[in-house]
């Protein structure tokens, strides 16, 4: 029999985890630099790639893990100085600063790569994420079960994409003074991110620094 609540709680926890809310500053300041066509064409890759990412995770991640001998706490570590790096970017107000001409294939790979990393993972889609998507998808084998997962998965990359939409108003709301501000804080807070993303992964790493 299927326990409804027990699902109801893994989807509120993984909408807080991968708080796509939080993250429209982020992707505001990661895109400033981008058209409005641009834009929606990057909220929408990061929306597929966190449901990629999560999809994977719960068909093969544990296996995935396991076959590159890679734990969850390395990957909370490896995560982690990738948030720190962008993260630095940001307070310094150097992100996205350096642009290529229109010409310029790389250019399209530029802002692909921004939907997918750093939004799409680790911010969005990170070690927390997947392992409450690998943990959680071993309490039960059935159909019915992934099927119910997939589905809360969907729901979850939508709202990414809902939030995403909403940027513009956010931005128009704010305006360029308050963007950049946010930025800054942003770059901040994804520091501290970061910060917590290596202890933590360290800590499990290396039990004798608790």
């Amino acid at each position: 029999m299927i326990d409804w609540s027990e699902y109801a709680k893994f989807f509120a926890g993984l909408v807080a985890i991968v708080n796509p809310v939080g993250a429209i500053p982020v992707f505001i300041a990661l895109t400033e630099s981008q058209s409005p066509e641009e834009r929606r064409h990057t909220g929408m890759r990061s929306a597929l790639s966190v449901a990629l990412v999560l999809g994977t995770a719960l068909v093969m991640g544990d296996a995935l893990l396991r076959f590159f001998g890679i734990t969850i706490a390395s990957f909370r570590v490896g995560g982690g100085f990738l948030i720190m790096l962008i993260s630095i970017s940001m307070m310094h107000g150097t992100h996205g600063r350096v642009r290529q001409t229109e010409e310029e294939a790389l250019d399209a790979a530029v802002r692909d790569s921004v939907a997918v990393v750093p939004l799409g993972i680790p911010f969005l889609a990170g070690p927390g994420a997947i392992s409450s998507i690998i943990l959680f998808s071993q309490r039960a084998d059935s159909p019915a079960h992934y099927g119910i997962l997939v589905g809360e998965i969907l729901v979850v990359s939508l709202l990414v994409w809902g939030c995403f939409r909403a940027a513009p108003f956010v931005e128009k709301t704010l305006g360029r003074t308050g963007i950049n501000v946010v930025t800054r804080i942003m770059g901040l807070i994804m520091a501290s991110i970061g910060v917590e993303f290596i202890a933590s992964g360290l800590r499990q790493l290396f039990p004798g620094l608790n």
